[in-house]
């Protein structure tokens, strides 16, 4: 199994970050043994990989991380970097690799100063005398600052040192960026292509494995993770019920408050497993005793943690919300499609009474309205609109039509 195996339908990205590994290792071969680095090379020190959410951005970048890091022995013998087995693959795609550093947004974006640390790195050599990676698994949630941050050390890096940052599309980083990386853009993978992965790598029956494939539409880990938790395929059959609970003013509001509600219990689900165990690690490493007092001067430490432990969990229930705004959406779609009568297959077959009830009932005009009231509502979201009145405001659409 190679570092690539996990990018599912993603065959000409794999191809082109093998052959860029491989040149990469041919410069770190090369600057060890004193001899001429290889004049052509497919590598360079910057790179943005784009794609639609579920494509697998964040597995592509660590997966190319691993086959710069990686120190396998038959690479001596002609074999590729990226075995998937060496210490160098394992640790970075697990994310414990020494100069593999990664940053992601813990609220709506990426301040400053979670980036100025990582930028200094960014400057040093590679402990390990090959790479110091530096992945940004949310560079469209770079503010204008942590961007410009960015920018300096893309513009001028360390001789070792490589940038992967991953956004949704080339348009959601700054122009000054974008223009200094290498694209790669990755596309939605086929329902067929993420009901093989599950089958063959989660050990998924072949009839669970294609049907939520088919109700992700491609989306490699909520299919994951829709095969493999209980819970969450009870979250997914409880929305894909709200559009029959719109049907008053009363039921409207009520849908809303459960939907912000259960999101709202994800977030407190993570602090609980996360926040306490990180307070106790951070007031054991700064010399308190177990209960004790905190030294003189760290309270600004922990408060700090603290901070960031809120911000972590606004952005988890505005995740658990988009996921919900996403089978909603998927659920409207399928809607619209047995009204049009379009030969597509449906996504949510699950739910098929309730699609064809509501096609009956309803015209394609009032769907399309209704998939417009989803959308807004995610913008809502985004602009940090308080997630109730975002929420309540969409479901009274979807009662309107």
């Amino acid at each position: 199994m190679t570092v690539w195996d996990d990018l599912v339908g993603q065959e000409r990205v794999s191809e082109q970050l093998a052959a860029a590994a491989r040149d990469a290792d041919a410069f770190v071969t090369a600057a060890a043994s004193d001899a001429p680095p290889p004049e052509a090379s497919r590598m360079t020190h910057a790179w943005l990989f784009t794609g639609p959410p579920g494509a697998g951005r964040n597995q592509a970048a660590r997966a190319f991380a691993a086959a710069l890091q990686c120190v396998s022995p038959d690479r001596a013998l002609g074999g590729a970097p990226g075995c998937g087995f060496c210490d160098g693959c394992h640790t970075a795609l697990v994310g414990t690799h020494a100069d593999v550093s990664t940053v992601a947004a813990v609220g709506a974006e990426i301040l400053v100063k979670d980036m100025r640390d990582t930028v200094r790195k960014s400057f040093t050599a590679p402990a390990n005398g090959r790479w110091q990676v530096i992945l940004v698994e949310d560079a469209e949630r770079l503010n204008e600052k942590s961007a410009n941050a960015v920018l300096k050390a893309v513009e001028e890096p360390a001789p070792r040192t490589v940038w992967l940052l991953c956004a949704p599309s080339v348009e959601d980083v700054l122009p000054t960026i974008r223009s200094r990386c290498r694209h790669l853009v990755l596309s939605t993978p086929s329902v067929e292509a993420v009901a093989d992965m599950l089958v063959r790598r989660e050990g998924i029956e072949p009839d669970v494995a294609a049907s939520v494939a088919r109700a992700t539409q491609g989306h490699v880990d909520r299919a994951r993770r829709l095969a493999t938790d209980p819970a969450a395929r009870a979250r997914r059959a409880s929305v894909l019920k709200l559009p029959q609970r719109v049907e008053d003013v009363g039921g409207a509001l009520r849908a809303a408050q459960e939907l912000v509600d259960a999101a709202a219990e994800d977030a407190k689900q993570l602090a609980e497993e996360m926040d306490g165990k990180e307070t106790e690690d951070l007031k054991a490493a700064l010399g308190a005793a177990q209960g004790g007092r905190l030294p003189r001067g760290t309270a600004g430490v922990v408060k700090d943690l603290e901070d960031m432990q809120k911000r972590r969990r606004t952005r988890t229930q505005r995740d658990s919300l988009d996921v919900a705004l996403a089978d909603l959406t998927s659920f409207y779609r399928d809607v619209l499609a047995l009204q049009l009568g379009s030969r597509i297959a449906l996504a949510n077959t699950d739910a098929e009474d309730a699609l064809e009830r509501l096609a009956r009932d309803s015209t394609p005009e009032s769907t399309l309205r209704r998939i417009e009231a989803i959308a807004a509502c995610g913008a809502a979201l985004d602009r940090n609109v308080a997630p109730l009145l975002a929420v309540e405001a969409m479901t009274m659409a979807l009662r309107a039509g």
